[in-house]
């Protein structure tokens, strides 16, 4: 299970750190522990619903296989008749069997029959000492190579394939979507911070122009100024906030205890740093090749159309078996009395081979075959549709891979560019700042200075947030990768 954690995350360990508060009932000393990507996605791997629904995927698969392995498994019947009337014994017609069918077809039996009394029909009728037998039952034409049985078996372990697939699929679904809304939970934390911080230097400059205007350094008018800025500043603090609580409920979904019960991420659980600059890597065209080829072989989308293709090329077998006609031989070595009981004699158990048996042939064959033929070119459409299908499948998951690769060094080129640009605002800020104090400016300079910064370091945070999600996505794209793509 843990390895599909590492599917949308660097090599790092899921149980490194506990979210705070979730361990039990009351939270740890330290409540502003931080909450990783990998904590969440660890809780999401091992008990999250749906991941527990696609863990029972595979296990459905192995019970379809048992159950197609129980058509071979052995058979004992056994059947009486008798009638008695007015105190006269008719007949006592008994017979007991047991069938063991073997995987190339053909079936082992072994029973005992006994039939006796006066009215008895000719045919079933045998010594008091009964008569036992041990034969085969072999078809020669159709069901010789493969029969009902063989395919459901063979369809049985193409299901396990199946369900593998399904599994990783929506296993690498349910950690890519907890991911982005890992990361969107993340961006509204450093938003909320950036309000804060924007909200705290308000004040200081409200309060700091307030009282220049007392003191006859600044006009009455820079303090109104100020006081609708500080007023601004605290709804868009107000609003922050709220998306914060928000993106933290949102979040909460994902987080289950051992019990399955539903826990809530505590508010003063904090998030990882988004990516820094060390981290902005470019992917190398080979690696990107290598991305490719290796979700052309492992994506579950593409493994599920295998695995039915493999499921459809053995009811193909099938299906042309049944062009054949249906020749069945029935051999019985016959020897009278019970020879496998303790009360035989050894004599009477080697006498098989002797000139007593019981030989039958039977013979069927549809003379149109329109059944069989409209069943055959029925299962070679579905065949063509699965390969056509695997062909765009294949297609649209390397388009994919391609495209987010791409995302990907574009989000890095903006990356850099952003910052440069926060870098700068910053720059202008700080000159600003110089020439308010020298009074060559205006608290309506600074503001705006201020809103230019405070817009540039929110568009690095989204931009940070959003290679964060596109690094999630590639390896989603490529089918759940574990290993970390290496620049």
């Amino acid at each position: 299970m843990l390895l599909f954690v590492l599917t949308l995350l660097p090599a790092i360990s899921v149980r490194a750190q506990v979210p705070v508060g979730l361990a039990g009932s009351t939270p740890a000393a330290d409540s502003g522990r931080v909450f990783g990507l990998a904590d969440l996605l660890g809780y999401v791997a091992l008990r999250h619903p749906v991941a527990r629904q696609a863990g029972l995927l595979p296990e459905r698969a192995r019970q379809e296989v048992r159950y197609a392995r129980g058509l071979f498994d052995p058979t004992a019947t056994s059947k009486y008749s008798g009638k008695t009337l007015k105190g006269q014994q008719y007949y006592h017609d008994w017979d007991t069997q047991l069938r063991v069918p073997v995987w190339y077809g053909f079936e082992v039996k072994a029973g005992y029959e006994r039939g006796t009394g006066k009215y008895i029909n000719p045919e079933n009728y045998t010594a008091p000492a009964g008569l036992s037998y041990v034969g085969l039952s072999v078809p020669l034409a159709q069901g010789l190579l493969i029969d009902e049985r063989r395919a459901a078996v063979r369809q049985a372990q193409a299901l396990q394939g199946l369900a593998e697939a399904e599994r990783r699929g929506a296993l690498n679904k349910l950690l890519l979507q907890a991911a982005k809304d890992y990361w969107n939970w993340n961006l509204s934390y450093r938003q909320l911070e950036l309000r804060r911080q924007n909200l705290a230097l308000g004040d200081v400059r409200f309060r700091a122009v307030r009282q220049r205007v007392r003191l006859g350094d600044l006009a009455a008018i820079d303090s109104v100024e100020a006081l609708g800025e500080l007023q601004k500043r605290q709804a868009e603090f107000s609003e922050a906030q709220m998306e914060f609580q928000n993106a933290t409920l949102q979040l909460s979904n994902y987080l289950w205890n051992e019990q399955q019960q539903p826990l809530s991420l505590p508010a003063t659980a904090r998030p990882q740093p988004l990516p820094a600059p060390a981290d902005w890597r470019t992917l190398r065209p080979d690696s990107v090749a290598a991305l490719t080829a290796l979700a052309q072989q492992i994506h579950p989308e593409l493994q599920k159309s295998r695995a039915k293709l493999l499921q459809l090329s053995v009811e193909n077998r099938l299906l042309r078996n049944k062009l054949l006609p249906k020749l069945t031989l029935d051999y019985n070595l016959l020897q009278a009395g019970q020879p496998f009981g303790p009360e035989a004699p050894a004599s009477l158990r080697g006498r098989y081979l002797e000139n007593n048996y019981k030989l039958g042939l039977s013979f069927a064959y549809p003379l149109l075959l329109r059944q069989e033929r409209a069943k055959l070119q029925l299962n070679r459409l579905k065949q063509q549709d699965a390969e056509l299908s695997l062909q765009q499948d294949a297609r649209e998951i390397e388009t994919g891979v391609l495209t987010v690769a791409n995302s990907w060094a574009a989000l890095r080129e903006q990356l850099a560019l952003q910052a440069q640009v926060a870098a700068n605002a910053g720059r202008l800020l700080n000159g600003e700042q110089i020439r308010f104090e020298n009074g060559e400016s205006s608290v309506f300079l600074l503001n705006a200075r201020e809103a230019k910064l405070l817009e540039a370091r929110q568009k690095l945070a989204e931009l940070q947030a959003k290679y964060a999600q596109t690094q999630a996505t590639l390896r989603w794209a490529a089918g759940g990768i574990a290993e970390e793509p290496q620049p």
